[in-house]
Protein backbone atom coordinates (compact mmCIF):
# COMPACT_ATOMS: atom_id res chain seq x y z
CA UNK A 1 0.00 0.00 0.00
CA UNK A 2 1.41 3.40 -0.93
CA UNK A 3 1.98 6.25 1.55
CA UNK A 4 -0.79 8.36 0.00
CA UNK A 5 -3.38 5.65 0.72
CA UNK A 6 -2.06 5.10 4.25
CA UNK A 7 -2.39 8.83 4.90
CA UNK A 8 -6.02 8.80 3.66
CA UNK A 9 -6.90 5.81 5.84
CA UNK A 10 -5.46 7.54 8.92
CA UNK A 11 -7.34 10.73 8.06
CA UNK A 12 -10.58 8.75 7.63
CA UNK A 13 -10.15 7.19 11.08
CA UNK A 14 -9.64 10.62 12.64
CA UNK A 15 -12.66 12.05 10.80
CA UNK A 16 -14.82 9.14 11.95
CA UNK A 17 -14.02 10.02 15.58
CA UNK A 18 -14.75 13.74 15.05
CA UNK A 19 -18.47 13.44 14.47
CA UNK A 20 -19.02 17.18 14.76
CA UNK A 21 -17.60 17.37 11.22
CA UNK A 22 -20.80 15.77 9.88
CA UNK A 23 -24.27 17.35 9.68
CA UNK A 24 -27.06 15.39 8.03
CA UNK A 25 -29.19 17.46 5.68
CA UNK A 26 -31.54 14.68 4.55
CA UNK A 27 -31.83 10.90 4.47
CA UNK A 28 -34.28 8.00 4.22
CA UNK A 29 -33.95 4.79 6.21
CA UNK A 30 -35.96 1.63 6.65
CA UNK A 31 -36.64 1.17 10.35
CA UNK A 32 -37.49 -2.38 11.46
CA UNK A 33 -40.02 -1.96 14.25
CA UNK A 34 -41.50 -4.70 16.41
CA UNK A 35 -44.57 -5.11 14.19
CA UNK A 36 -43.60 -3.71 10.80
CA UNK A 37 -40.95 -1.92 8.78
CA UNK A 38 -41.34 1.83 8.24
CA UNK A 39 -39.71 4.40 6.00
CA UNK A 40 -38.31 7.18 8.22
CA UNK A 41 -37.01 10.33 6.60
CA UNK A 42 -35.30 13.54 7.66
CA UNK A 43 -35.14 16.59 5.44
CA UNK A 44 -33.92 20.06 6.47
CA UNK A 45 -34.74 19.45 10.14
CA UNK A 46 -38.15 17.84 9.54
CA UNK A 47 -38.85 14.20 10.47
CA UNK A 48 -41.39 11.93 8.81
CA UNK A 49 -42.45 8.32 9.37
CA UNK A 50 -45.01 6.10 7.69
CA UNK A 51 -46.38 4.65 10.94
CA UNK A 52 -49.91 5.45 12.11
CA UNK A 53 -48.73 6.96 15.40
CA UNK A 54 -46.56 9.52 13.58
CA UNK A 55 -49.43 10.38 11.23
CA UNK A 56 -51.62 11.19 14.27
CA UNK A 57 -49.03 12.78 16.59
CA UNK A 58 -46.18 14.05 14.40
CA UNK A 59 -43.65 12.05 16.44
CA UNK A 60 -43.12 8.34 17.09
CA UNK A 61 -40.72 5.85 18.63
CA UNK A 62 -38.98 5.41 15.28
CA UNK A 63 -38.18 9.12 14.82
CA UNK A 64 -37.27 9.51 18.51
CA UNK A 65 -34.85 6.58 18.26
CA UNK A 66 -33.23 8.08 15.16
CA UNK A 67 -32.90 11.43 16.95
CA UNK A 68 -31.07 9.72 19.82
CA UNK A 69 -28.75 7.88 17.45
CA UNK A 70 -27.90 10.88 15.29
CA UNK A 71 -28.47 13.86 17.62
CA UNK A 72 -25.00 15.38 17.39
CA UNK A 73 -25.08 15.19 13.58
CA UNK A 74 -28.49 16.76 12.88
CA UNK A 75 -29.43 20.34 12.08
CA UNK A 76 -31.06 21.68 15.27
CA UNK A 77 -33.69 23.78 13.49
CA UNK A 78 -35.61 23.35 10.22
CA UNK A 79 -34.21 25.59 7.52
CA UNK A 80 -36.48 28.35 6.29
CA UNK A 81 -37.36 28.06 2.64
CA UNK A 82 -36.73 31.22 0.57
CA UNK A 83 -39.84 33.02 -0.66
CA UNK A 84 -40.47 32.83 -4.40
Amino acid sequence: MDSGMISKIEKARRYAEERDRVTFQSFHVEFRGEHNNYLVSYDAGVWNCQCDFFLRRGVCSHTMAMERILEPMLNPEPEEQPAN
